[in-house]
């Protein structure tokens, strides 16, 4: 690259009296960043130093980042509206804001967008965090920080997962348990369904019995304790234990 010229290769000016001036020559230099960055106007206390206007409905492009949202002054990180998928939409749509950057109230959402957009079609979710699920499988691998190498493969150093976890927040407890598929599982939390194989009596009561009224709770992933022993309708089928209980 140092053989390579790009950039401007001359920098003059044209005057109505004085004619060109050619000042490629001068010491140049740059600058990285711009004013907003520097005040910084997407904080609470920086955003009184400028002057802001009302969306008047037309969006008008600024010049900054591909995209940037700030929350309280914190960066939830870039964002693309130029780079669709196949289908026509933005490669991505929704965006974690950390329950740790959140104020009970008067919270200030700052996004820059450099090729116009419309603020009006923003949207804030509340995710429900009182519904928790814990999902495991027989053929769970172990945690990757468990495997060590050994000349040219890996290997596990411990078993698979031998437990489901379930941890309410903010103090709350176990208040209902709402599913639990023993087997072959479909859906995700929130949306769990009975798959063709399952045998999930037995496993209900266990997971009641351990984790009703208790902040946090463990199940143990084992086929003889979960399952009617002579009742499981397919014993070749790798299982799944899926468990979404209510928090309150």
């Amino acid at each position: 690259m140092e053989k390579r010229f790009a950039g401007p290769r001359a920098v003059t000016l044209e005057g109505l009296m004085s004619g060109t001036l050619d000042i490629t020559n001068n010491q140049w230099g740059n600058q990285v960043g711009v004013n907003g960055e520097k005040v910084p106007v997407y904080t609470e206390e920086g955003a009184k130093t400028v002057k802001w206007v009302p969306f008047a409905g037309t969006p008008s492009p600024v010049t900054w980042y591909k995209g940037m949202v700030w929350v309280n002054g914190q960066s939830i990180g870039r964002y693309w509206v130029s780079y669709n998928s196949p289908l026509g939409r933005p490669t991505q749509e929704e965006y974690h804001i950390p329950r740790a950057f959140l104020k009970p109230k008067n919270n200030l959402i700052v996004v820059f967008e450099e090729t116009g957009g419309n603020p009006e079609k923003i949207d804030i979710l509340v995710v429900n965090r009182d519904t928790i699920c814990s999902v495991i499988s027989e053929y769970h691998p172990p945690s990757v920080r468990s495997w060590e190498r050994k000349g040219d493969g890996l290997r596990a150093l411990v078993n698979p997962v031998r437990e489901a976890e379930l941890t309410c927040p903010d103090n709350k407890v176990i208040k209902k348990v709402e599913f639990v598929g023993f087997g072959e599982v479909d859906g995700a939390c929130g949306a769990f369904k009975p798959g063709k194989c399952n045998a999930n009596a037995k496993a209900i009561k266990i997971v009641e019995s351990l984790c009703l009224g208790k902040k946090e709770c463990k199940v143990p992933f084992e086929r003889e304790r979960l399952a009617e022993v002579g009742n499981d309708a397919c014993p070749d089928v790798s299982k799944t234990l899926a468990i979404q209980v209510a928090c309150s």
